[in-house]
């Protein structure tokens, strides 16, 4: 689920609730400014509640992995799959249509907003405007019935008696004093959003009728007799071809039965308002939900099917308490500061341990860890050891790691399982800890080859585009898939100065019917862009881990 559909949904279950509330409490009351003041307070905390669980962006970096003597780069591993047999995927395509036809009547519902605002301003320059008791209106041309918008006032004097006028221009003076228009534009508008859900339309209509009562209320206040204004309503019925759906208040609309019982109920008690403390704790509820996984997430069956867009990986996630855990998204996580940054952080922490040193041991530690949703590192784990010393530093620096940015996949942040390798090599450790740049030691010096530089070299389109050509070039070897041969094999390359790609050596293996089929894709790599070191081009080696993993 992403964070727009999230959010999309919690807005309409928060109208669903506000509904159910008003109804329940606040319905029969007399206290319309009050009520008025609670339905807007409706319409922003319905769109304002659901942002609480909106994670904070943080600036981008490149993602690598490094260390001490860093051999390699690794991505985060591509998984291939056997049985790849591609099916039509009915559910983004009723997805695709549900959207289209989401979007289509919203463009159709805000076209009819524009024309209805056009008409009163049309309507607003063609008429005459003139002074009713001090008052200034607009004289329609044709009898109708009197409506306003904002502090445009419409109607046909010949039509009303002096007495009529009266009352008409208290009550639509009343919409203009109090800007009720401002109301009406703004459950129009929800309405245009929000248009498939039946309570906002029902709230829309309460809206619309609680501004009626105030402005009927405000003209008995003002001392006209209450009977003859209701008669006055029931003689102006028939001029009305109006409905709610307008943008305008209108004097002789929106069930005038309502409206009358309104009028001759008796006043609400002052002590009622306190039923509207009540929706403080309805509120509190709906921040405690908002912050509940479950109202944000599909359940994880739903999750698994929207993984990734590379062809059918089932397996590419595990679950990390209810929540998946991708090993390839389209957008990695990213240290804080980038690959430099990154490089510095684990020459400056990782030690190497006294034993581990006077014993000789050294060797390459290929670790993986979590970075999680809100870009804290957890999990790490081992996953191929060298000796428990030098496998308890690499532990122990990645849980000393900052919080990174988060992986995003289909715009949503999720939790992201990273790889990187470190290796441990007595032979020159002293003068190589402060380097950024970590070369092979038997290479030419004029020929060398780097594992580690200021610039890593760069896939065309970038990481997310090699993550894909490497998904879509794997083809799952026949008899592989017959032996049922599965395992991840790490396979190294170097980038040359050019951009060619060479030298792909399996640095761990499964079976060689795996191994080779790694090696091919490797080969059909198109030019990368070079990696760099002070400013010019250098042969950097690049590790890529590739998951063959059966259905």
């Amino acid at each position: 689920m992403t964070p727009e559909f999230a959010y999309f949904v919690k807005v309409n279950v928060a109208f669903m609730l506000f509904y159910a509330f008003y109804r329940l409490f606040f319905y029969k009351d007399t206290f319309f400014k009050l009520r008025r003041s609670i339905l807007l307070v409706f319409f922003g905390l319905a769109f304002a509640y659901p942002l609480l669980n909106i994670q904070e962006w943080v600036k981008e970096q490149e993602p690598i992995a490094e260390v001490i003597q860093l051999y390699s780069v690794m991505l985060p591993e591509v998984v291939a799959n056997g049985n790849t047999a591609t099916a039509p995927d009915w559910k983004e395509l009723l997805v695709s249509i549900a959207l289209g036809v989401y979007w289509l009547v919203i463009i159709i519902l805000f076209a009819r907003f524009l024309v209805q605002l056009a008409s009163i301003l049309w309507l607003r320059l063609n008429s005459k405007r003139t002074a009713i008791n001090q008052v200034e209106v607009y004289v329609l041309e044709r009898p109708a019935g009197p409506f306003s918008f904002f502090h445009l006032i419409f109607l046909h004097p010949a039509s009303h008696s002096e007495n009529e006028l009266e009352e008409i221009l208290t009550h639509e003076q009343t919409h203009a004093r109090q800007w009720h228009s401002i109301d009406v534009i703004i459950s129009e508008l929800i309405c245009v959003l929000c248009w498939i859900n039946p309570f906002v339309w029902l709230l829309k209509r309460e809206v619309r009728h609680n501004l009626e009562y105030l402005a009927d209320h405000t003209v008995l206040q003002s001392g006209y007799d209450s009977k003859n204004y209701q008669y006055h309503l029931l003689g102006l019925a028939h001029h009305s071809n109006q409905t709610g759906a307008n943008l305008y208040n209108s004097f002789n609309v929106l069930h005038l039965k309502n409206r009358i019982n309104m009028m001759n109920k008796k006043r609400s008690r002052t002590i009622g308002m306190t039923k509207y403390l009540i929706f403080i704790p309805l509120a509190a509820i709906l921040m405690l939900l908002s912050n509940m996984e479950a109202v944000a997430r599909i359940t994880k069956e739903v999750t698994k099917s929207e993984e990734i867009s590379l062809p059918d990986i089932p397996d590419n996630i595990q679950i990390l308490q209810d929540k998946p855990v991708f090993t390839v998204v389209d957008e990695m996580p990213k240290f804080p500061g980038g690959v430099d940054e990154l490089l510095k952080f684990i020459n400056q922490n990782v030690k190497y341990p006294e034993d581990a040193s006077a014993k000789g041991v050294e060797g390459r530690v290929i670790c993986s860890f979590i970075v999680r949703d809100d870009g804290s590192v957890s999990d790490p784990r081992i996953v191929r050891g060298v000796d428990p010393l030098l496998d308890a530093e690499a532990i122990r620096v990645i849980k000393l790691m900052p919080k990174w940015t988060p992986g995003k996949h289909k715009g949503e942040v999720v939790n992201t399982k990273y790889t990187i390798p470190i290796s441990f090599s007595l032979g020159g450790k002293q003068e190589k800890k402060k380097e950024v740049a970590v070369v092979d030691k038997n290479s030419d010096p004029n020929n060398r080859i780097y594992t580690v530089v200021d610039e890593m070299p760069k896939y065309p389109g970038g990481e997310g585009e090699l993550m894909k050509f490497i998904a879509q070039s794997v083809q799952y070897p026949a008899e592989a898939e017959t032996k049922k041969l599965e395992g991840r094999v790490i396979c190294s390359f170097v980038v040359r100065k050019d951009g060619s790609i060479t030298d792909p050596v399996i640095v761990r293996g499964v079976d060689p019917l795996l191994d080779a089929e790694a090696i091919r894709v490797v080969n059909l790599m198109p030019t990368w862009t070079p990696g760099t070191q002070n400013g010019q081009a250098v042969n950097v080696k690049y590790t890529i881990p590739i998951t063959f993993r059966m259905k």
